[in-house]
């Protein structure tokens, strides 16, 4: 009987020939993405335990990023405990304040994720790196904390869902409709705790970050992990961004014959433009059935759509034109910032009066930057809409690709990108 995808990576790390899904396995860890929010608390369970080790400090990424600059006390708390720890540990791969981003842009960029490898992270979208064809997947504070101290971890091999992307995108369509498109299809648990595999015709055509804007939200549905096969996409984009040191890696294929739980398939080509309503990512509707509705604001960032790609998808739109609303600009990391102004489009977004700030992730977890007030309305470029999620629990949040996140800012309310593209 053949392997998938991630039974292939996992029995790899677990030194074994074969898993089949619903086995236990110990496996290594090949990267662990540490940040400022759930990495204090592990370090602080590995002190109470009289645990000082960390298992290998060329395999720990360390960025402060969910409160980066600080925005309080206690913010700064975090910090200071992180950086501290980040110094006394010698952790090799650490980005203070000036070169921190977004965990989940920033790893991949900097050259720290490779096919066939297991990634783990204090953070739920750490699954967006099994767009390299890895197994990626997000752990709390207390399996963080053994990871560090091991390299190892148990996990139950998930069962894997096919998810076969037909068709291929037209204008103005995103991979952001096509995951919303998909959640909405399987709803917010028609995953949960499995491996969904991408295939099919409509993923040739999408760049390494559009991938990671689709496996980005496969928690969204309850997924495990997300896994997109390797092809000369992905050799493109890390050849460009791994270091020689680390530029060896191993690409696994799922056989033919392999098992999966069950295939879903998306007509990509016959998708338009979508957006998740409040108060679920699986709440999807076509923008020809929502299009109208007034905002208060428009976000364009987070570890979902602030890469350079949404950036220029944005910034084409807004080119010349003001904003009605209030518009947040994040790019996700610094050398994406700097990207921007060295294209021009800082420029572009000032004229348009936008505000462009720093990397974070403050606005997409309520916790700074970009909060919402009662009653307030937000397209956001974000991957959870929760009743709270982005400030009073009496806002709402509209999640939606940038293209339309830019027009929407243009004329206030839930507009249809396509008018804006030649």
């Amino acid at each position: 009987m053949g392997m998938t995808i991630t039974e292939k990576i996992l029995a790899r790390a677990a030194g074994r020939d074969t898993v089949a899904a619903g086995e236990l396995v110990s496996a290594g860890i090949d990267v662990i993405m540490c940040h400022d929010v759930t990495t204090p608390p592990a370090i602080s369970m590995l002190k109470e335990h009289g645990i000082d080790r960390v298992f290998d400090t060329s395999k720990i990424v360390v960025t402060p990023d969910h409160f980066q600059p600080a925005k309080d006390i206690k913010s700064a708390e975090l910090h200071k405990r992180l950086d501290a720890w980040a110094r006394e540990k010698g952790i090799e791969h650490y980005y203070k304040i000036g070169r921190a981003g977004v965990c989940h842009a920033l790893l991949p960029e900097q050259g720290h994720i490779r096919p066939g490898e297991v990634i783990v992270g204090g953070d739920s979208h750490t699954c967006t790196y099994g767009a390299f064809a890895a197994f990626s997947t997000g752990i709390g504070s207390t399996d963080l904390a053994a990871a560090i101290a091991t390299g190892e971890l148990w996990f139950k091999a998930p069962a894997s869902m096919k998810i076969v992307l037909n068709g291929s995108l037209a204008k103005g369509v995103y991979s952001k409709d096509v995951i919303i498109a998909v959640i909405t299809k399987i709803g917010v648990d028609g995953a949960l705790y499995k491996a969904m595999e991408f295939t099919g015709d409509a993923l040739k055509d999408m760049t390494m970050e559009a991938r990671m804007t689709i496996t980005n939200m496969v928690i969204e549905a309850g997924g495990k992990n997300g896994t997109i096969a390797f092809d000369e996409v992905t050799k493109a984009y890390l050849d460009v961004h791994l270091k020689d040191s680390n530029a060896d890696y191993t690409v696994f294929e799922s056989d033919a014959d392999a098992v999966y739980e069950s295939v879903v398939e998306i007509d990509c080509a016959a998708l338009e433009p979508m957006v998740a309503k409040p108060h679920l990512p699986g709440n999807g509707a076509p923008i020809s059935e929502c299009a109208g509705l007034e905002m208060d604001q428009s976000y364009i960032g987070s570890c979902t759509n602030g890469r350079i790609e949404d950036m220029r998808i944005a910034a084409e739109i807004i080119k010349g034109r003001q904003v009605a609303i209030r518009t947040i600009i994040v790019p996700a990391t610094p050398v994406i910032w700097k990207q921007m102004m060295d294209e021009g489009l800082s420029e572009i977004f000032y004229e348009a009066g936008c505000v462009v700030s720093a990397p974070t992730c403050g606005a997409c977890l309520g916790g700074f930057m970009g909060i919402l007030a009662a009653g307030e309305r937000c397209v956001s470029t974000t991957n959870r809409n929760f009743v709270g999620r982005m400030g009073s629990p009496k806002s709402e949040v509209y999640l939606a690709s940038p293209a339309t996140a830019a027009a929407s800012a243009v004329e206030g309310k839930l507009t249809d990108c396509r008018k804006y593209l030649k």
